[in-house]
């Protein structure tokens, strides 16, 4: 049993519903403890009707002390971790009683969750889970130093090396974050020269400590690493303006191969404020020099009041800034409100349309715009509708990977699956879904030796797919 999404029970409840009204507030009280804490901590693995399971001795055993064992204590070697401290005695018992009788009597209908060390047969890939990572806090951000050590951020604030199997105790040096909502310490990016200057560049949402308010914007910083310490710090950006809001605040690194860094910023949940005006950070596309200066060619250098490193704007969310390894081509995925999340193809000076053009509508149901299309708007190469909350984003690369070379990975944090995308020129030709039921899914990356890596939250940890080899062509 691996966690899934832990929310209030308010938002939870929309969340199960998705596209549905929530229930009205005495059916709310109604709701099993049981099946709430299923649908909190193990629904993301096991599904919502608990139908990831794979057929076990412990199905047909009389009574629930196997079910029980496994709740309390977990199971290691696939993953599943204890709940011991989480709950009381009481609710594991009710929670085992909850799992026992839900477990449909045909067993052919199960589908097992994706487990660690199980072949995963995809369309024209079988490979391998390995849990490399596990016991973190909403890990986010992923990047490999060259003596293969795994550097890895977590959402709360903390910073980890992880080396010869085991975490570094958090690095200290960083800036004060904004640890609230959707922000905190979020991506990491090496320099494409690392090997030479050590520099380590940084995303976050960075608290403005001179406000008695709890207010901040998106910062990008760079430091060496020295020991377990940042050395060398500077602060190359910081989005304005700062608000109160908790989220939206992006934020994917990506360096294209001239020295640019490229990274977007959400409009930070104040789209009619933001994301269609040049004099602020948020809701754009901004592209950076490795030092923090501007490329003289960014295209509203010469607008007067006009932010200079804007590269695009009417974004909405960007949390998935990737180059095409063949093209070079700046692409991004994107949350949309409720439908609509995007891939866009990223063009310099371009306005990408929110909020005046969605294919998405308000949360609560109302009509945001009723266009999908305008002349001077920029449309999406492809869209979700239902949103899956697109999150992390590669173009898988190397020879370990040869049968998806070039497509591109999305992680899915809504429907807890990672996404193959297939595209020829700038059209998305065919998806398929992995890792269904793995948890939501914060980040994928590609390892210098080809493989996947993939950071999950809840219980966050981080896997990695390794092909097998006979796959290859």
């Amino acid at each position: 049993m691996m966690a899934g999404l832990v929310l209030p029970v308010g938002i939870l409840l929309v969340t199960l519903n998705a596209f549905r009204c929530a229930p009205a507030p005495e059916q709310v009280k109604e709701v099993n403890p049981a099946a709430l804490n299923y649908q909190n901590y193990c629904a993301g693995c096991h599904g919502d009707n608990l139908e990831k399971f794979a057929a076990k001795a412990w199905m047909e055993e009389e009574g629930n002390a196997s079910v029980i064992k496994s709740i309390k204590y977990g199971i290691e070697d696939i993953g599943m971790p204890a709940f011991q401290k989480a709950f009381t005695d009481d609710e594991i018992e009710a929670l085992a009683v909850y799992v026992k009788r839900g477990v449909p009597e045909d067993k052919s209908k199960l589908k097992p969750a994706v487990t660690p060390g199980g072949v995963i047969e995809s369309e024209v890939q079988r490979f391998v889970v390995d849990t490399v990572v596990s016991g973190l806090n909403v890990p986010w951000g992923l990047a490999f130093l060259p003596n293969g050590d795994l550097l890895i951020s977590e959402r709360a604030g903390t910073l980890h090396t992880f080396s010869d199997g085991k975490l570094s105790p958090p690095i200290e040096g960083l800036p004060p974050i904004m640890a609230f909502g959707q922000g905190g310490l979020l991506d990491l990016a090496l320099h494409p020269d690392y090997e030479q200057n050590g520099w380590i560049y940084i995303a976050y949402s960075a608290l403005n400590t001179t406000s008695n308010k709890r207010i901040g914007n998106t910062a990008i910083m760079r430091a060496r690493l020295e020991g377990n310490k940042l050395a060398d710090q500077q602060v190359l950006f910081k989005g304005i303006p700062d608000t109160d809001r908790g989220h939206h605040f992006g934020c994917k690194l990506a360096f294209d191969g001239k020295g640019h860094l490229f990274f977007g910023i959400g409009e930070r949940g104040q789209h009619f404020d933001f994301p269609q005006k040049l004099d602020n950070a948020n809701g754009k596309i901004h592209r950076i020099n490795d030092d923090g200066t501007i490329p003289p060619d960014n295209p509203f250098v010469n607008i007067p009041g006009a932010l200079p490193s804007i590269y695009s704007y009417g974004h909405r969310n960007p949390q998935g800034t990737v180059i095409h390894p063949v093209t070079g081509e700046i692409w991004v995925t994107e949350h949309g409100p409720k439908g609509g999340d995007e891939i866009n193809l990223v063009k310099p000076g371009k306005n990408y349309g929110w909020p005046v053009i969605s294919y998405g509508i308000n949360y609560d149901g109302t009509i945001l715009t009723e266009l999908t299309e305008k002349e001077g708007l920029e449309q999406p190469i492809f869209y979700w509708t239902p949103s899956i909350a697109p999150c992390g984003t590669i173009f898988v690369t190397g020879d370990r990977f040869r049968n998806w070379r070039n497509n591109m990975l999305v992680g899915s944090l809504r429907f807890q699956y990672l996404e193959r995308v297939v595209i020829n020129g700038h059209a998305v030709m065919h998806r398929e879904r992995l890792l269904e039921g793995i948890g939501r899914v914060r980040n994928v990356v590609m390892s210098p030796d080809g493989l996947v890596y993939v950071a999950i939250e809840n219980p966050g940890k981080i896997v990695r797919l390794v092909p097998i080899a006979e796959d290859q062509p």
